[in-house]
């Protein structure tokens, strides 16, 4: 008897962290991409001299990508160069008053003390109890399946459970610390990331605050593209077939299982399949109906994290008062997240952000230019037309011109722009989302989308939709957790 075939779908993150793992434990692995590239949300392309990242563009938690290569015996040094930002980025409140972040830990308490008198020791108590979530967070909880409530229920874990901060939510936890309006901005923006508002998100979640100012802000030089090709020498070098350009069509189930995958491209036979497609596509439109763990009313009552407007520039000029990474919060906070959460609409003066690798990495950018990357979070499964893409990017050229003091626009010489219909076109996209689902008390842990079908007995789900989370490290993480769990069991049925 040869070995057992698992069919993965999608190349993304978690994709190819699963296809890796189950092919280093014995599995044949094939891996099924419906582009013409691996990586998913984190593909790049090139463009008139520019090689722009299409999305993820913070590569914080460095550990976790170094968890995952030492599983086969590499380092992240093998593979590509890391380097720390410094400053880690910079947050620009208006015009004349921009809060530049340092790396060094005692400069950035400095910049605190600056803003709101003994903050200083304020930030040492707040991000020592975000350490103590952080530690007891990826130590005992992520790397759970969550297939059960009862995986928590052991003394050790439910003492840990305590240390959380589950029950608060992150809004009344950073305010017990802070009062400056300007550093509870900065301490709330990379809960954003887990879309929602920070009255909506737990408190656990300060240790993101953590990752950020301890663990520090990266940049893989060469681009998150660089991430994509490590991880996938790694799949190829444990034996996993890549095939690009393979539609998923349907699934042939008998019995209660799998047993083939007919693609655009051919017929896969399936041993156990692992889907890192949008999760709503896969069992909405793969799966008949009678094959669904959830019904499209479920769906429709989920939560979506933002999806985003993307501008992918390349500028024939140097911006000088640009870093690395800006967050423009210049205008209403409350009003944009009014637009994206509470009545879903395009919103009036959004924030936005915008990336300038070519700041650090002058291979992603012809000699004295610039590489922008510039996103708008808007609310998922809004219309989006080509009107509305270049009335905004007419009002951030704009308002980007008036902070940098300079003409942009019209050094524009690379223009590409990216939405939901494109999120939906190339990912199928549940809403045209960008990050998955937003992680809302409602929706942590057990209360996510399953990892495993409840219906199709060998079939089950990885990233964003599902555990633990939106976000490159737990894309990665999920990947992981799910080949680990299907290895785990085929041991027990053997």
């Amino acid at each position: 008897m040869g070995a057992r075939k698992a069919i993965v779908i999608g190349a993304g993150f978690s994709g190819l962290a699963s296809a890796a793992v189950m092919a280093q434990k014995g599995y044949h692995v094939t891996l099924l991409e419906k582009n013409s590239a691996p990586g998913g949300r984190a593909r790049s392309f090139t463009k008139d001299g520019f090689k722009f990242d299409m999305g993820p563009s913070w590569y914080w938690m460095p550990e976790i990508m170094e968890q995952f290569f030492n599983r086969f015996s590499r380092t992240t040094a093998d593979l590509f160069e890391l380097r720390r930002l410094d400053p880690s980025y910079q947050v620009i409140f208006d015009k004349e008053n921009t809060a530049i972040i340092p790396a060094d830990y005692n400069d950035l308490k400095a910049f605190f003390e600056s803003r709101e008198a003994g903050s200083a020791d304020k930030l040492d108590q707040f991000l020592a109890e975000a350490q103590q979530k952080y530690e007891t967070g990826m130590g005992k909880f992520v790397n759970k399946p969550c297939l059960s409530i009862m995986e928590f229920v052991t003394l050790e874990v439910m003492k840990s459970a305590f240390k959380l901060d589950l029950l608060s939510s992150f809004s009344k936890h950073v305010r017990k610390y802070f009062k400056s309006e300007e550093l509870l901005q900065l301490l709330e923006f990379p809960i954003l990331f887990l879309g929602a508002l920070p009255k909506d998100i737990p408190a656990l979640y300060s240790m993101m605050n953590y990752a950020d100012m301890k663990l520090g802000t990266w940049y893989p030089m060469g681009g998150f593209g660089k991430l994509v090709d490590a991880m996938v020498t790694i799949a190829q070098d444990t034996g996993v077939t890549i095939e690009l350009n393979t539609n998923v069509e349907t699934f042939e189930i008998d019995k209660g299982k799998i047993r083939a995958v007919h693609t655009s491209r051919g017929t896969f036979e399936a041993d156990v399949v692992i889907s890192s497609a949008d999760y709503h596509f896969t069992e909405q439109k793969l799966l008949e109906r009678k094959d669904r763990t959830y019904s499209p009313k479920y769906w429709e009552k989920r939560t979506m994290a933002p999806s985003c407007l993307i501008y992918y520039l390349g500028v024939n000029k140097k911006i000088s008062r640009l870093q690395h990474h800006n967050l423009f919060f210049e205008e209403n906070f409350a009003a944009h997240a009014r637009a994206i959460y509470t009545k879903p609409d395009w919103p009036t003066k959004p924030l936005y952000y915008v990336c300038c690798p070519s700041k650090t990495d002058p291979s992603v950018a012809p000699e004295g230019m610039e590489n922008l990357f510039i996103l708008i979070p808007v609310a998922p499964g809004l219309q989006d037309t080509t009107e509305i893409r270049q009335r905004y990017f007419k009002e951030i050229m704009q308002r980007l011109e008036e902070y940098c003091g300079e003409n942009i626009e019209q050094h524009v010489i690379s223009y590409t722009d990216y939405a939901a219909s494109n999120f939906i076109a190339d990912y199928n996209a549940f809403k045209g989302n960008a990050y998955g689902l937003a992680n809302t008390w409602s929706q942590t842990a057990v209360l996510k989308p399953s990892i495993k079908s409840s219906k199709v007995k060998n079939l089950y789900y990885t990233g964003q939709l599902t555990v633990p989370g939106p976000g490159v490290p737990p894309a990665i993480i999920s990947g992981q957790l799910v080949a680990d769990c299907i290895i785990k069991k085929q041991k027990k049925v053997v």
